[in-house]
């Protein structure tokens, strides 16, 4: 990748430039058989969609703190590249009560309601389908808010990469601490570009996210993202690992 990136965001541009169509992110939910796959275009069109979104509608700007409460996911993923876009903190899994805004799954809504600012839920259903019924009372409901954005994103002031981008762990990042990390943890796992990683890791730690997301986009890479993977059968992750090309793995219960 290109050696001057010093954001997510950067790191997204030129993983776009160098090959838009191969895998980015390939994800299974291994509790519904859920599998979707998607390219650096589609993963970047919907990051630039959602930081419109976030930007626009939701009035979001450098600084301000975001509470993602999501699992690993390749919508958390979009998440966390649109509030790097932005330069909002992503603030993983933080209290909604000192958040500027909050975004949720099914399972926090709850917690979340104890943000003031803007709340965003997501149904989590295949496909990034809406809510069955209605959005929850005092959410908007990211599937139906986010397709009618603008494909091309553009911040309305420059991000800075020496202010925070990240917090996760008790821990926060600037974004070019984050990148630099990013780049360690690849080098460390032996990605390079074209490499597949499989990741059963929770986004709940920095070495999820890296695994899950950060490390494979650094290194020009692609992730295997699998949530529920203690519900595969039991010859199921071998045969994964196979079907997908895997070429290395983290495995679900690192810390």
């Amino acid at each position: 990748m290109n050696a001057t990136d010093r954001t997510p965001a950067d790191l997204l541009r030129s993983a776009l430039a160098a090959d838009p169509g191969r895998p980015l992110i390939t994800f299974y939910d291994d509790a519904t058989g859920e599998r979707v796959e998607l390219s650096v275009a589609t993963f970047a069109n919907w990051v630039a969609k959602t930081a419109n979104l976030l930007q626009g509608d939701l009035a979001a700007e450098p600084g301000d703190r975001l509470a993602l409460l999501l699992p690993a996911h390749w919508q958390t993923a979009v998440w966390l590249l649109a509030c790097s876009s932005v330069g909002v903190v992503a603030d993983v899994g933080g209290d909604p009560a000192g958040a500027d805004l909050v975004v949720s799954g099914p399972e926090s809504l709850d917690a979340a309601r104890a943000c003031s600012g803007e709340r965003v839920a997501l149904a989590l259903r295949p496909l990034g389908g809406r809510f069955p019924q209605q959005p929850p009372e005092g959410f908007a409901d990211y599937a139906v808010e986010v397709p009618s954005q603008g494909d091309r994103f553009a911040p309305y002031a420059p991000v800075d990469p020496d202010e925070p981008a990240i917090a996760v762990g008790g821990s926060e990042l600037t974004g070019a601490q984050l990148v630099e990390r990013a780049r360690a943890d690849a080098e460390a796992l032996g990605l390079a570009p074209g490499s597949r990683l499989l990741s059963g890791r929770s986004f709940d730690t920095w070495e999820g996210l890296s695994s899950g997301l950060y490390a494979p986009l650094a290194s020009g890479g692609s992730v295997v993202l699998c949530r529920h993977l203690d519900q595969l059968a039991d010859d199921g992750l071998a045969k994964r690992v196979e079907d997908e090309r895997v070429t290395a793995t983290a495995p679900a219960t690192a810390k």
